[in-house]
């Protein structure tokens, strides 16, 4: 040992690593002293400080869990709204697609009676028009066959053939 502290003191005379054996320089009795007072006043102070610092942890620790519990509480119902909700968005969107259904097939048929009025209105108006027309055909041909007859009875009668012709047609009258 005593040549471990020769090389130790040689070591810092030339300026590297060695030992110091000065009690003062060292500040040796202020580490004791501290290390003294920790050890008397540490193990109450440190206990307590630990202590204190562990229930705090249990405290966060407990308050974190029921936060968890209360988030998970609040998820499960949120998941339920949100699966009310789904199936409620189903319903509205069944119902919507069977009013639309229902008007495109009113609209439709709607639609239908509207052509077929009016093929029945466009026929009838035709047929009137037709009508017309055969009837003023009609007119014109009675009139123009008049007149023909006419200027063929002026033509062919004298006063003799034509009261003939007056009586006969009284005759067949029943007069």
């Amino acid at each position: 040992m005593e040549t471990l502290l020769l090389l130790a003191t040689e070591a810092s005379h030339e300026g590297g690593f060695g030992l110091n054996l000065d009690i003062l320089d060292t500040n040796l009795i202020n580490l004791a002293i501290l290390i003294g007072v920790l050890l008397y006043f540490g193990p109450s102070v440190l206990g307590k400080i630990l202590t204190e610092r562990r229930t705090n942890i249990e405290e966060a620790i407990t308050e974190a869990e029921k936060r968890q519990k209360e988030a998970a509480a609040a998820l499960a119902e949120q998941q339920q709204k949100l699966t009310l909700a789904q199936t409620e968005a189903e319903k509205i969107k069944a119902n919507a697609e069977e009013r639309a259904k229902a008007l495109k097939e009113s609209i439709l048929e709607r639609a239908t009676r509207d052509v077929e009025k009016m093929k029945a209105a466009a026929s009838q108006e035709l047929d009137s028009e037709r009508d017309r027309a055969i009837a003023q055909l009609r007119s014109i041909v009675a009139s123009r066959a008049l007149e023909s007859v006419e200027s063929q009875l002026e033509e062919r009668l004298d006063d003799d053939a034509g009261r003939q012709l007056i009586d006969r047609s009284l005759g067949l009258l029943g007069g």
